[in-house]
């Protein structure tokens, strides 16, 4: 929606936070929130009442690269909209939180369950509930790695038995 970029390139925003990740596993990201009002810009628009919030992150990446040692920068700026009229860091947390659950839920069904292979076309939603269910008592048992914790059960069929649902 270009509109929203428009209020983020002509206005101040009203919070802005700024966050720094140090230097881990050959990465370093500085983050900086910047939160707009949008409730006078779209006051004429089918959107009036229903977002509070533009909310614009910039994201500068530093990656190390093993093959040669050295520093690959990459820029990102992504918006967001929100009905809440929420403030910088708590947007931050909300943006960093959604993540979160995409990189332990929905990565991981993917790459250990290869769920995204899957040519289930009847009733798919069951098997995506059993998959739920199967990581929810892996989780609850302790396990990190999932993918090792599905091999090592489906050598040895006495360990998953073992495992109890909290």
């Amino acid at each position: 929606m270009r509109i929203i970029e428009e209020v983020a390139e002509t206005n101040a925003p009203s919070a802005r936070y700024e966050t720094v990740d140090p230097t881990c596993r050959s990465r370093a990201e500085t983050r900086i929130v910047e939160v707009f009002d949008a409730v006078p810009v779209l006051e004429k628009t089918a959107w009036n009442g229903l977002i509070a919030r533009i909310i614009r992150v910039h994201r500068n990446t530093l990656t190390r690269c093993a093959k040669d040692g050295l520093w690959d920068r990459r820029e990102e700026t992504s918006f967001y909209v929100c009905s809440a009229p929420v403030g910088a860091r708590k947007a931050s947390e909300a943006i960093r939180g959604h993540w979160g659950i995409e990189n332990r839920n929905h990565y991981v069904r993917d790459v250990s369950m290869l769920e995204d292979a899957s040519r289930i076309r009847i009733n798919p939603g069951i098997f995506a509930r059993a998959r739920s269910f199967a990581l929810n008592i892996l989780r609850a048992n302790g396990e990190e790695n999932i993918a090792d914790a599905l091999w090592r059960n489906a050598l040895d069929f006495d360990r998953p038995m073992a495992y109890r649902y909290k």
